[in-house]
């Protein structure tokens, strides 16, 4: 039971990070600039493609957060 609930505590953990990191790209994309030139060397970084980062964060953490309240372990 105690592994289980481990379990769920990270789940929520990743979800919350997701959800912050995805609001966060969305309000200051430009904050958010020197990590996406790092991460997308060869491409150019746009604020753009961050928004849109924030936006797959965002769904993705949701779909989490489903599959959580839905009892899928």
């Amino acid at each position: 039971m105690e592994s289980l609930a481990v379990n769920n505590l990270g789940l929520c953990f990743v979800v919350q990070l997701g959800i912050a990191f995805g609001i966060a790209g969305l309000l200051w994309p430009e904050k958010f600039m020197p990590l996406f030139e790092t991460l997308m060397f060869p491409w150019v970084a746009s604020c753009r493609a961050i928004r849109a980062n924030g936006i797959a964060a965002i769904g993705v953490s949701l779909l989490l957060l489903l599959t959580r309240l839905a009892g899928h372990r």
